[in-house]
């Protein structure tokens, strides 16, 4: 079997798993209502994590909605889309990292209550994303970047459940900065993982299509 054949082209439409199509709708509906909920919440406590957190989940509802329109087309076309959904991640590392800057500046103090109650159902509602995306974690960059998504979004909601604590404890503001910062440099992180990914694809893919026989040349 040639390696078009097997997927590696361009021209190549891979089969759809219906059951990776109806995960990534249930993903969809969670991440945008938990979106909502993390906005409100996040501008009432004063939390930079949960606004960060909030960002986090558009920017993830927006990505399942890209993964589901592009889970049928050639493998290319997967690729291309992984590598605009990597430099989003980048995007938000880099806006999380800005929104904690100024927030230092003004000294604001969250509310820790409100912070823990919406942290623990935003974790509970990633952890179950999570589970599902779990099996397709080794996929392609598309794949990758779906599962990467869900298992920051995870560990992000720990951090702030323990950014919560701190503030609680401390009475200052600087536990929920740091947990900020760091979801911004997770961010950064899973970016770099996916654009080096996906590059690699494209790279691949464009090797596959050079290699091919001109079917228009005749002899």
């Amino acid at each position: 079997m040639s390696a078009c054949c097997s997927g590696g082209c361009s021209s190549t439409k891979p089969p759809v798993d219906p059951t990776y199509r109806r995960i990534l709708w249930i993903a969809l509906f969670v991440n945008a209502g938990m979106f909502g909920v993390e906005l409100l919440s996040g501008w009432a406590a004063g939390s930079v994590s949960l606004l960060a957190d909030a960002v986090d989940f558009f920017g993830d509802a927006a990505n399942y909605a890209v993964s589901l329109f592009v889970l049928g087309l050639a493998p290319i076309w997967r690729s291309r889309t992984a590598l605009v959904k990597g430099v989003t991640m980048g995007g938000y590392g880099f806006f999380v990292l800005a929104m904690s800057a100024w927030n230092l500046n003004a000294g604001t103090v969250p509310e820790a209550s409100t912070m823990g109650k919406i942290g623990f159902l935003a974790l509970a509602a990633n952890v179950f994303v999570a589970i599902l995306l779990f099996v397709y974690r080794n996929g392609d960059s598309n794949m990758r970047s779906v599962w990467l998504c869900s298992r920051n979004d995870a560990i992000g909601n720990v951090a702030v459940l323990l950014a919560a604590w701190g503030v609680f404890g401390t009475g200052a503001g600087w536990p929920d900065l740091l947990v900020a910062t760091v979801m911004g440099v997770l961010g950064l992180s899973a970016a770099r993982s996916v654009i080096a990914q996906a590059r690699r694809e494209l790279t691949s893919e464009a090797a596959l299509v050079a290699l091919r026989p001109d079917t228009t040349t005749t002899e």
